[in-house]
């Protein structure tokens, strides 16, 4: 895709999950919209969202520690902020008429999914990562949803999500912020022979948290501030890679939509000279 580079319109509400207030820069198309995404009222973290290949860019979050527990009684829900019949914020429910017309054209929809064996919808933003009920349910909208393939969904993304949870459970000691998004390429998911949904080809993560353990193990806090991984939505050679904020951009900048300046996190996520260590505290899992 090319275009003109984004400039990110960042709500007040939502610059608290992204460090320094800052979203990823150097990214180029022309139909990316910025949400901030509510529920109940209160902001929940940020999306990136691509309106015509109805997929999220990325979600930028704050990691919360957790115990990994899913919710998974929670009913999926839809973006009224790309709704041009509603002006409410909050995410909502998907009615039980047939209103998609609404707001189908720039978002995926329940029907979308439906008749697709092939693919789960998978979490940019993973419950697993929040730890509050509610932040655990505002997770479970579309517009956080991209399809992945299933072997790779519950085998290899889920197990590294599981990696990442423990991680930052256990070695950060401040904030974990963390943008989690997609490459893309020409295959959708088909609805009555529409082209609707995008495929990822790729799915790719990276944390910042200048807060750490500074007494972890050298393999753990060799990952620290800031670590970055992908793999490749597939069934088979799937396995995800661990590396540098560096290098995913630099991967970034060959596959993807993206400029030579691009950069997931300010400054490179570089610690000011004054951060503190914090003490050493109990090991969570």
């Amino acid at each position: 895709m090319a275009g003109t580079e984004v400039k990110v319109n960042l709500s007040p509400d939502c610059k608290e999950f992204l460090y320094m207030g800052t979203p990823p820069q150097g990214l180029h198309a022309r139909s990316f919209q910025t949400i901030c995404q509510y529920y109940k009222g209160q902001p929940r973290y940020f999306t990136l969202y691509d309106t015509s290949s109805r997929v999220p860019v990325y979600s930028a979050y704050t990691f919360k520690r957790s115990d990994g527990s899913k919710k998974v009684d929670v009913p999926w829900m839809y973006e009224p902020q790309l709704s041009v019949v509603s002006g409410s914020r909050d995410m909502q429910l998907f009615p039980e008429e047939d209103i998609h017309r609404s707001f189908q054209d720039t978002q995926a929809v329940l029907d979308d999914y439906s008749d697709t064996v092939n693919y789960e919808r998978g979490q940019l933003n993973p419950d697993e990562h929040q730890a509050d009920h509610d932040d655990k349910a505002a997770t479970y909208t579309l517009t956080n949803v991209v399809p992945q393939v299933h072997d790779f969904s519950v085998g290899p993304w889920r197990d590294h999500s599981h990696t990442i949870r423990r991680r930052l459970n256990n070695y950060c000691y401040g904030h974990a912020y963390v943008v989690t998004g997609v490459t893309v390429s020409g295959l959708r998911i088909l609805r009555r022979n529409i082209r609707r949904v995008a495929v990822p080809a790729h799915l790719w993560s990276a944390y910042c948290c200048v807060h750490f353990d500074h007494n972890a193990p050298y393999e753990e806090r060799a990952k620290f501030p800031a670590f970055a991984s992908y793999a490749r939505n597939q069934k088979e050679n799937n396995e995800v890679q661990e590396m540098t904020v560096q290098e995913i951009e630099d991967f970034l900048k060959r596959v993807t939509y993206v400029s030579k300046s691009f950069q997931i996190f300010y400054d490179n996520c570089a610690p000011s000279k004054d951060t503190l260590q914090f003490p050493l505290r109990m090991i969570t899992k």
